[in-house]
């Protein structure tokens, strides 16, 4: 099972770790690709942030966020540390990472990839420093972030898929870096969490925002800690009912398969 997380928008620091090591990152395919964004991100950052205004449109930061430029700057000399305690956030909270028994941490790390502006993607434990980069900048060199991703993820997810079940949490902006295709679309599980309210005798539904990344970051640990290993979303729905879940399957975009997760209680 290949899980897809997007990353989240805040960040934990760095730390006190040793830098980044480009090379010993997960998908080391992505590397050329990673070192262009990278130093092209560094350059742009460069110099003073309280005058570098071209760097704050491009990456679409407001003056508070001005010494988000600072971090950036500096990234190949930045303390790095795992990516699950990088990325911070509802989706990031829910799933409790640190708190995963031992077996649960080790699907994690061989599982779970977040995709990054930045990084392509990347595995929890890979080592990254604290960035600010988001999915829909467009950088002078390299374009629009989501259609610079496509051909370097496309060369190496499908392999990373392995034959197994890949469950697509990302929002839309990361889904936008990597289409699943053919086969691997057809092993592919897309989830929408729905909130059920009865009014009037009848029962309404809606698609909700904030909870739905904490309901997906509690799917994705309950699987973890169950140890499933779903073959495909049929599978998958099947065992997330074992779990407790009203899940619904559909048609999904492109050839996926689209699970809808319909909780009363946020």
């Amino acid at each position: 099972m290949l899980v897809l997380l997007p990353p989240s928008e805040g960040k934990a620091e760095g730390g006190q770790g040793r830098p980044l090591d480009l090379g010993a990152l997960s998908l080391p395919g992505l590397t050329g690709a990673r070192e262009r964004v990278l130093d092209e991100l560094v350059e742009l950052c460069a110099g003073d942030p309280l005058h570098n205004e071209k760097a704050r449109e491009v990456l679409g930061l407001s003056e508070g966020l001005r010494g988000e430029l600072a971090k950036n700057a500096q990234l190949r000399t930045a303390p790095a540390r795992p990516a699950g305690e990088i990325y911070t956030g509802v989706l990031y909270d829910a799933l409790g990472l640190a708190t995963l028994s031992p077996a649960a941490r080790k699907r994690a790390a061989r599982s779970l990839l977040v995709f990054s502006a930045l990084w392509g993607a990347v595995g929890v434990e890979d080592r990254i420093p604290s960035y600010r980069l988001s999915g829909g900048v467009k950088l002078p060199g390299a374009g629009p972030l989501g259609a610079y991703w496509r051909g370097p993820l496309e060369s190496v997810l499908p392999q990373a898929a392995d034959g197994g079940l890949v469950l697509d949490l990302r929002s839309s902006a990361y889904a936008a870096m990597w289409k699943p295709k053919g086969e691997v679309a057809a092993r592919t599980a897309t989830v929408r969490v729905l909130q059920a309210k009865t009014v009037d005798g009848v029962e309404k539904r809606t698609v909700v925002s904030h909870f739905n990344k904490a309901t997906k970051g509690r799917v994705v640990r309950a699987l973890l800690e169950a140890g499933a290993e779903p073959s495909g979303p049929g599978e998958l729905a099947d065992v997330l009912r074992e779990l407790g879940w009203t899940v619904e399957s559909g048609p999904g975009k492109s050839g996926t398969t689209g699970l809808d997760i319909v909780v009363r209680d946020l």
